[in-house]
């Protein structure tokens, strides 16, 4: 394996507010664990609050942690962030930046890429460092069909790379980031957007569709009962997705369509209920490490890609399974 000497650079996320503290997001712990991968040298860490989560960052790995001078201007803007990650780039001369490829992280990669002329890469899922020192980056293309791999020479190269791409894993001995606070000059383009308000998503009580490392999801075959993904998803502790024709038929809200026009995701383990495996959709789940697949079609094109398939009705298999692992949890 090889590893750079200069310092990589990861945009962090955190959950929370002033009030009662920030966490540090999962997807933000694989970043660093990723960019430890790439470096010998320093993992700089940006946070864009005054009061990061020093204990999470400490134990992924940031050995610095850079804190630009928000002002009165709002994170929730691209053109906002990208301004504060260009001045604390200024300060190092960075092998490369990190950021979670959600939707302000996949903006924010390409504001910087045009700002700066570096490359650009959105939605990897490994990034790793050549023989000759240059970056090879790899995203599936195509409706999910091959997977593209690139090889980029650039001297900073920009990274949104998907969540759950990289599993976290913490140092052994973590020790405390210099923190250092570093003034930003904002560009017109930056101050003249204003955030009116923001709500909050409210919370259900599960991982996030996104972050989860298990993910049951509804498909048309479910017929508008979700009793049954609910059930499965709650003894596994894993989020609840859906695909298109569900969230159209108004069975689920928008923010649980995974797919072409919904969220990507990348969990341990997708099971999904009743889905058929519409390109639109597999575009949006089919790099997940493990495909379970419960449907009564045996031709269905879920199982052209499933590791694990049953043909059946969900209203036998499903019950069954959660007896099964019901029993096997209890024995243990």
């Amino acid at each position: 394996m090889v590893f750079l000497d200069r310092p990589v650079v990861v945009l962090t996320d955190h959950t929370g507010n002033d009030a009662e503290g920030y966490a540090l997001t999962l997807p933000s712990q694989q970043l660093l664990t990723l960019a430890r991968t790439l470096t010998h040298g320093p993992v700089i860490a940006v946070a864009l609050n005054n009061a990061p989560d020093m204990t999470a960052l400490a134990a992924y790995g940031a050995q610095k942690v850079l804190i630009p001078d928000l002002g009165i201007y709002s994170p929730r803007v691209s053109a906002i962030v990208a301004d504060a990650v260009l001045a604390c780039m200024s300060h190092i001369s960075p092998a490369a930046v990190l950021m979670v490829a959600n939707y302000r992280g996949k903006e924010v990669c390409a504001r910087l890429a045009a700002r700066t002329g570096n490359a650009a890469a959105v939605d990897i899922s490994t990034v790793t460092v050549t023989d000759e020192g240059n970056f090879c980056a790899s995203r599936t293309a195509l409706a999910g069909s091959w997977v593209t791999n690139m090889s980029i020479t650039e001297s900073t190269p920009l990274f949104a790379v998907r969540p759950m791409s990289v599993d976290e894993e913490p140092i052994p001995v973590p020790t405390a980031p210099q923190i250092e606070h570093v003034s930003v000059q904002y560009s017109p383009e930056a101050t003249a957007v204003c955030l009116q308000s923001s709500q909050h998503q409210p919370a259900t009580g599960r991982a996030s569709l996104t972050q989860a490392r298990t993910v049951v999801v509804a498909g048309r075959g479910i017929e508008g009962d979700f009793t049954l993904v609910d059930s499965l998803a709650d003894i596994l502790d894993g989020a609840v997705g859906a695909t298109r024709v569900v969230t159209d038929e108004g069975w689920a809200p928008r923010s649980l369509q995974i797919g072409q026009t919904g969220v990507s995701i990348s969990p341990n383990l997708y099971i999904g209920l009743g889905v058929s495996g519409a390109i639109h959709h597999t575009v949006g789940m089919q790099s997940s490490e493990n495909i379970v697949a419960i449907c009564d079609d045996p031709d269905a094109p879920i199982f052209e890609i499933a590791d694990f398939g049953v043909v059946g009705d969900l209203n036998e298999v499903i019950p069954q399974a959660i007896d099964t692992i019901k029993k096997v949890r209890n024995a243990q």
